[in-house]
């Protein structure tokens, strides 16, 4: 649910490219969201926080009043930290910030269909299944779950580790196999897999020889 048209069927034809899950509609007020969801059965809602009729949150209470067991996924440019705790107070399942990639939506979602589906396998749980329920949910694995064939996860982790702490610079693949111990060409590999899963953005300076270097800086 977005106020806006565009964004609306953006997010609408993401959802669609996720294995499992299907768009049943879209709104782009408070008061056309409570009516949908009043019409029929509804697990999942994608929400904006801004809409011209009132709060986003206003649908979470509605929904929360009337008792019915729908999860909400709040995609918001919100960053205030009394917003997210009023979300989080009211059992949102997911907090996603505006702008986000097709790779961080599917992240969330993936991570959700999980949840869903170990609820689905059995009637009772442990502490120890409940504590991985919410730890998978709201700490999602990377984007598609493992690394493909060839990446270790841990070393991907260290990547993303790596580039995260380089903040707007970017990277290159020399630099990073440089400070954590790999050749130029791994670095590259782990690297081109974040760009190609939307995670970092490839882009270009300088080198020292005055060429054109290919860096990497984190998407976040």
């Amino acid at each position: 649910m977005d106020d806006e048209p565009l964004s609306a069927s953006g997010h609408a034809e993401y959802v669609r490219r996720v294995p499992g899950f299907e768009v049943v509609g879209t709104a782009g007020t408070v008061r056309a969201a409570i009516q949908s969801l009043a019409r029929g059965e509804i697990d999942l809602v994608l929400l904006d926080l801004n809409l011209p009729d009132g709060h986003g949150l206003d649908i979470v209470r509605a929904i929360r009043a009337a008792g019915r067991p729908v999860d909400i996924l709040t995609i918001t440019a919100g960053r205030e930290v009394d917003l997210v705790r009023a979300a989080v107070s009211l059992g949102v399942v997911g907090y996603l910030l505006k702008p986000f990639t097709f790779a961080d939506l599917r992240e969330r979602l993936e991570a959700y269909r999980r949840y869903r589906e170990s609820l689905a396998a059995s009637t009772t749980a442990s502490q120890a299944d409940v504590d991985a329920l919410f730890r998978d949910l709201r700490r999602p694995v990377a984007a598609g779950g493992l690394p493909p064939k060839g990446l270790a996860a841990e070393v991907l982790d260290r990547v993303v580790e790596h580039l995260t702490h380089a903040g707007t610079d970017g990277l290159s693949a020399s630099q990073v196999g440089s400070a954590l111990g790999m050749s130029r060409v791994t670095a590259r590999r782990y690297l081109q897999y974040l760009a190609d899963e939307g995670r970092a953005v490839r882009g270009q300076r300088l080198g020292g020889s005055g060429r054109p270097e290919i860096t990497f800086t984190w998407r976040g």
